[in-house]
């Protein structure tokens, strides 16, 4: 269901994101984003000599990083298309550090550590952040027999993760009873 009828309004930036897999011949993965930013006005940037015309993009970049089964990082590769500054086509190349580097617990964090600021591209380090979750829903089906990682006491770590793995919510209680805090049917 979309979100609810809103006042009168006028669209003034339009940011898309869109992520996606692929199984390779080769037994790798490839997950892939693109970022595009466009204005619905004329846009000049900080040294533009003229203006960018209406839906032409600001951003427009590109990732790829080559996964195992692991989700360890074989190859990450970027480009630049659209950019405010000429330089920024530069940064492509800083994704490297992320070779043999795993995507999972901690993902958010690596990344900036490694290449915020200075040392990347901001978009880029942004992009590589949901890059995760497109990486694990890929390998769901190949993984999901596995058991789930559990504490020293044997309550899977999964509980608690999220809205929906709450102690106290239904799916706790169906997946794992011995768990689940909540209201107990008579």
């Amino acid at each position: 269901m979309p979100l609810p009828a809103n006042v009168e309004r006028e669209e003034l930036h339009h940011r898309q994101i869109e992520m996606r897999s692929y199984r390779r011949s080769d037994g790798l993965f490839d997950i892939e984003a693109r970022i595009t930013d466009t204005k619905s006005d004329p846009f000049w940037g900080p040294l533009a000599e003229q203006p960018l015309e209406p839906g032409q993009p600001i951003h427009d970049l590109w990732i790829r990083l080559v996964v195992d089964r692991q989700l360890v990082i074989q190859e990450a590769i970027a480009s630049s298309d659209s950019t405010p500054f000429e330089v920024c086509k530069q940064a492509p190349p800083t994704l490297s550090v992320l070779v043999g580097e795993r995507i999972g617990a901690g993902w958010s964090k690596l990344v900036r550590d490694k290449l915020k600021g200075a040392a990347s591209c901001t978009h880029l380090m942004e992009l590589l952040i949901p890059m995760a979750t497109t990486a694990l829903q890929t390998m769901w089906p190949f993984n999901k027999d596995r058991p789930f990682k559990t504490d020293e006491h044997g309550r899977p770590l999964k509980i608690d993760s999220c809205f929906g793995y709450a102690a106290n919510r239904e799916v706790v209680m169906r997946i794992w009873p011995q768990h689940y805090t909540g209201h107990k049917s008579k």
